[in-house]
């Protein structure tokens, strides 16, 4: 048996690989299903088992779980495709007889009503269907969402965003690996939904205000029309699509969908969530 993370590579994954580690799990107990050898080398050169796979070829995940295995499934990056990338580890976890299958979905759950939520109910709902001993991790935002590219805020002096003045309950990255690690090595867990969020909910008013108090510099929060932001997305590059969906999500959050403070977060991981001016401290630093 294994504790096994899909998508280990990526910024969740590999910080939820450390987050075992640094709890006491032995790396040969630990297994990375990854698309990319190369990306995983690292964490082989410390112990850890690297099943090569691909959520997009379902033969290829025929070997990628084991029985017994207590896996995470990190869902896929590729808006539109999830759900049959999703179903197809879902099968082979069922074939393989794995202990429990851990999901990071979203917060809200089956009530989370925009788009960006559809694939992840639907990944839920195959995952019920498969009758495996299921963990729901319905992570909300990440504070690296909006941290994570601060070049063009402080080059433009404002936060830019059509999200009104709702509020976030967002956390970072290594708190909700912090839980994922929890959920797979402790105990209790199995068939249980966690709605997992940042102990302090905060506007992007508030946002903008923290930045501007840590760099000295006047960051505006500059509250939009929706067409506005989504010509700012595509005219950066992103692609139509994905820029109506993180537009989509601003209205979640003007209605206040990823506002709750559960506490679900800090009580898995035994420690408060990280607070968003330290969030922002780290990445002014990179």
């Amino acid at each position: 048996m294994s504790i096994v993370v899909t998508g280990a590579t990526g910024h969740l994954g590999r910080l939820v690989v450390e987050s075992l580690l640094a709890d006491g799990v032995a790396a040969d107990g630990i297994a990375v299903v990854v698309r990319n050898k190369e990306k995983a080398a690292g964490l082989v050169a410390r112990g850890v088992e690297q099943r090569v796979a691909d959520y997009s070829h379902p033969e290829t995940l025929t070997d990628a779980f084991r029985a017994g295995d207590r896996v995470l499934l990190i869902s896929g990056s590729e808006v539109g495709q999830r759900v049959p990338q999703h179903a197809a580890v879902i099968d082979a976890a069922r074939a393989a007889g794995v202990a429990q299958l851990a999901y990071t979905g979203i917060l809200g759950g089956p009530d989370a009503d925009f788009r960006l939520a559809d694939e992840h109910k639907a990944t839920e709902r195959l995952i019920l269907d498969s009758g495996l001993p299921y963990t729901f991790l319905r992570n909300g935002w990440y504070t690296e969402n909006y941290t994570g590219n601060l070049a063009p805020v402080l080059e433009n002096g404002a936060v830019v965003a059509a999200a009104g003045e709702g509020r976030i309950a967002a956390a970072a990255r290594a708190d909700y690996a912090a839980a994922a690690a929890a959920v797979l090595t402790g105990e209790g867990h199995l068939n249980r939904a966690y709605e997992l969020s940042g102990d302090t909910a905060w506007s992007l008013g508030e946002y903008a205000a923290e930045l501007s108090r840590q760099t000295g510099r006047t960051i505006a929060y500059n509250n939009v029309p929706a067409g506005t932001v989504l010509g700012i997305l595509t005219g950066a590059g992103v692609p139509e699509p994905m820029a109506a969906l993180l537009v989509d999500v601003d209205h979640a959050i003007e209605r206040g969908l990823l506002a709750g403070t559960t506490g679900d977060l800090a009580r898995l991981t035994g420690r408060p969530t990280t607070p968003l001016a330290d969030t922002i401290a780290e990445a002014l630093k990179s």
